[in-house]
Order: structure tokens, then sequence, then C-alpha cells
């Protein structure tokens, strides 16, 4: 049970599932996944930050112009 509190909130605090499946002696970090992938609710957020900043208001524009809610411009 502590086992699995640790790599919880461990997971929880960010800390890379490469790194804690060998903390844990795991083989692959797909096993670590496998049981802990739902205490990553942010998984992804880093990713489409860093791209949203390097768009910044240049791709904030281009997506809605292209957006198919949004009238293309003529």
């Amino acid at each position: 049970m502590l086992r699995h509190a640790y790599a919880s909130i461990m997971l929880e605090a960010g800390e890379s599932v490469v790194t804690l499946a060998r903390w844990l002696g795991h083989s692959s970090p797909a096993i670590t996944l496998g049981y802990y992938a739902h205490f990553m609710p942010e998984a992804g957020s880093k990713g489409r930050g860093t791209i949203d900043g390097l768009l910044g208001e240049r791709g904030d524009r281009l997506v809605g112009r292209n957006s198919p809610d949004s009238p293309q411009r003529r």
C-alpha cells in the first residue's frame, strides 16, 4: 500500500514515468503507466503549453482563421 501511495504522489507531483519506473524496479515505463496512468491528469499539458508559447499570438490568429466555425478571409 505504501509503494502504491508513493508512486501515486510522485506522478501527481509531475515526476517522470521513466524515472519512477526505475525507482520502483519496473522493467519498463509501460508497466508503470499501466498501473498509475490515472494519476496523471495533466499529462500532455506541458507539451500543449510549450507549443502555445512558441506559436503565441500568431498561432492564435492562424487557428482562428482556419477554424471550421469561423469565416475564411478573402
